[in-house]
């Protein structure tokens, strides 16, 4: 009897350290994280050796495996607290969901748990039991992972819109299993017989139904959130594109003015040099120039609306101290909206000038725009230094970027080497439209 009692140690030890082994798998998963082959190693070590100076099957452990999940994704997968925290109270009430509903139905097809170290048919209940549990654990984490994790850290108020409703769960589940299996009978051979067994089972079931509804509503809720940023980024970038767009008009009414009087200024120069007036012609010809150097675009890429934004943003970043270089080529007229360059311009000049501006100062700041066509293909390329150090995070601007890329079915790439961030627009142009291209070098 003693030889049958340690086996059974070493399998409850081992069914122990395999569950603690899987925790830590799905938390890596859900977190969307690569780590080392010995980590899951160390991981179980570590969680052994606690558990083991614990009382088993009690809230104690449960709340030292939650602890641990959660400090192995800070530590080990370099999460922030607040997915690390979620995902490893999802993780935890997961597994223990399914445990209870698979020990319900162990429970209602066999109640006599007491004998399975006596019998051959308790034994298969066990072991099939345990193999039922993890089953049904990967399932529902695996659900999770692909449904309702995300890239994106989760932020402080977002964490517990969703993690008070799992840990009221966890509480819940935890007092009812304690107050139905804590009401038993026990028959005449002193077998001790569970009751209220399908009543658990429909507990557990909900529970697990209510914990994946609370996800679902997160995910829509999180959603909405995201899309009224966007749509308010939108509206915003919308005005202020807008008022380039009114902007763009104004010059040209003065550039058409300009060009309806310059007949004029020539008879009048004419004159002065007929008059032998040599100075007051070439005072005229120096007030001709700078009447014209302020209805020139300091980045001229043959689009008027385009030219106003250039313009302003590369004159934020020479205001900062960075080395500003455009050789754009742009198609003009063509069926390219000037709203759509526009969001895409000023959404990859934003990011440049906000990387530039968070180096140092002894740093080399630069920004290169340039941009050609070849056949219907526009190509735009935005070159710029940065940090180097800081992970990249592709925000709302870059996926506007991409939208929009999207639209005219061409792509985005984001290429980054050493203190070098790329960022590659591929437009494809709608045919049938004549187009002429213009472009200056400045610097």
């Amino acid at each position: 009897m003693p030889a049958s009692i340690d086996y059974f140690d070493l399998y409850f030890k081992i069914i122990e350290n395999v569950q603690l082994l899987f925790g830590f798998c799905f938390l890596v998963r859900l977190l969307h994280r690569k780590v080392k082959f010995y980590m899951y190693l160390l991981f179980t070590a570590c969680g052994s050796v606690v558990l083991y100076v614990l009382p088993p099957d009690t809230i104690l452990e449960l709340g030292a495996f939650a602890l641990l999940l959660i400090a192995s994704g800070v530590l080990i997968c370099h999460a922030d607290w607040n997915s690390s925290i979620l995902y490893a109270a999802l993780v935890v009430e997961i597994m223990q969901l399914c445990y209870g509903i698979v020990k319900s139905l162990l429970s209602i097809f066999y109640p006599m748990t007491s004998a399975f170290d006596q019998t051959m048919i308790g034994i298969v209940f066990m072991l099939s039991g345990d193999a039922a549990s993890l089953f049904l654990t990967w399932f529902f984490c695996f659900i999770t992972w692909k449904y309702f994790s995300s890239y994106e850290s989760i932020e402080k108020h977002s964490l517990f819109l969703v993690f008070i409703p799992v840990l009221m769960i966890f509480f819940m589940d935890e007092y009812i299993n304690s107050f139905i299996y804590g009401m038993v009978v026990t028959d005449r051979s002193g077998i001790t017989v569970y009751i209220n067994h399908y009543q658990m089972l429909l507990i557990q079931i909900f529970g697990m139904a209510s914990l994946f509804c609370i996800l679902y509503a997160y995910k829509k809720l999180s959603q909405n959130f995201r899309l009224s940023a966007k749509l308010s980024l939108l509206e915003q970038e919308e005005h202020s594109l807008y008022q380039y767009v009114d902007e763009a008009k104004t010059h040209y009414e003065k550039t058409k003015s300009f060009r309806h009087d310059i007949k004029n200024h020539i008879a009048v120069i004419k004159k002065l040099l007929q008059s032998g007036k040599h100075g007051q012609a070439l005072e005229y010809l120096v007030d001709l120039e700078d009447m014209s150097e302020e209805l020139s675009f300091p980045c001229s890429v043959n689009n008027p609306v385009v030219d106003i934004l250039v313009g302003n943003k590369l004159g934020i970043a020479k205001g900062m101290g960075i080395d500003v270089c455009c050789s754009l080529l742009l198609p003009y007229p063509c069926g390219l909206r000037d709203i759509d360059l526009c969001i895409i311009l000023s959404n990859a000049l934003d990011n440049a000038i906000h990387a530039c501006k968070n180096m140092s100062e002894e740093a080399d700041k630069y920004i290169h725009l340039t941009g050609r066509v070849q056949g219907d293909f526009l190509f735009m390329e935005i070159e710029n230094s940065f940090q180097g150090k800081e992970p990249l995070k592709k925000g709302i601007g870059l996926s506007n970027v991409k939208a929009v890329a999207e639209k005219y079915h061409g792509a985005m790439r984001i290429k980054t080497q050493g203190t070098v961030f790329t960022l590659n627009v591929l437009l494809i142009i709608p045919p049938n439209i004549q187009k002429t291209f213009s472009g200056i070098w400045i610097n």
